[in-house]
């Protein structure tokens, strides 16, 4: 896929890129695998606002994904490559022999006519086949990856996103994670072969703050611009530097000060993505 831009007809036309929609091929046209999620708008059961920045934005059905992939041993056949709006990659409706039909999340290269299958080992490893961890090659590069077998996948869902098994020690698996973390995860977890499609998504620019309110998201105001009651940047004659270090609304410190709380999983992992 690539990136399309645009004469510049209008200041906000002069720098905003989409990404080429050439590659879907069909709207949704199974209706049991469409939900309406009511927008929460940053707010919680109180309607108190708990998550800053946050509205509606355009009114949009979820698909519902197949990110556990159990259904093994049975081949399905790519019948649509799909927009999401709930999420930056591609999505591939699936069509199994036995009639039932399932989203995927599309890795790339995968393309409408190609077969994928899930199975718990002996598959060929080719983009949109799954298989657990324990039965894929020490180098391949994989995506939508459980943590917990089971479960189903939380992991390298994103466009672009992939991780590599790195090795194998006793019950689990060696992954370098997106973030370049290391981790060791359970040998019986399912995953994905290759990385998610769609990887021109991060080079993509907004371009106008009209496009963002279509996303949800609210425009922010700096802190140095507040009152003293509203932000501790806040205040002060004139144009100021807030005189401390940068900080949140409510005083944590924004650089470098470390909030992860200790993990019983934090012993799975071997180096951190900061050293």
């Amino acid at each position: 896929m690539a990136i399309k831009k645009f004469r510049p007809l209008t200041p906000s036309r002069r720098f905003m890129t989409v990404i080429d929609s050439s590659d879907i091929t069909s709207k949704p046209t199974v209706k049991g695998l469409l939900k309406r999620i009511p927008a929460k708008a940053g707010r919680n059961n109180n309607g108190r606002i708990t998550s800053r920045h946050r509205e509606a934005g355009a009114k949009k059905l979820y698909r519902i994904i197949d990110f556990k992939r159990n259904k093994f041993n049975i081949e399905g056949t790519v019948s649509t490559i799909e927009y999401d709006p709930y999420r930056n990659c591609r999505i591939a409706m699936v069509t199994y022999v036995d009639g039932d039909k399932r989203y995927i999340i599309q890795p790339s290269g995968l393309k409408v006519g190609d077969k994928v299958m899930a199975a718990e080992a002996g598959l060929d490893i080719k983009p949109g086949n799954a298989m657990k961890l324990k039965s894929i090659p020490v180098g391949t590069i994989i995506h939508n990856i459980e943590l917990h077998p089971g479960h189903g996948a939380q992991i390298a869902r994103s466009a672009g996103g992939y991780a590599q098994i790195m090795g194998r020690e006793s019950k689990y698996i060696i992954l370098r994670l997106p973030s370049g973390e290391m981790r060791q995860i359970l040998a019986e977890c399912m995953a994905s072969i290759g990385l998610v499609g769609n990887e021109d998504y991060s080079n993509m620019v907004i371009g106008k703050a009209g496009r963002s309110r279509h996303l949800g998201i609210r425009p922010q105001t700096r802190g140095s611009a507040m009152n003293p009651v509203d932000h501790p940047h806040g205040g002060g004659e004139g144009k100021t530097n807030s005189g401390r270090h940068p900080v949140t609304p409510w005083g944590m410190p924004t650089k470098g000060f470390k909030t992860r709380k200790k993990k019983a999983s934090d012993r799975l992992i071997i180096s951190r993505r900061k050293k």
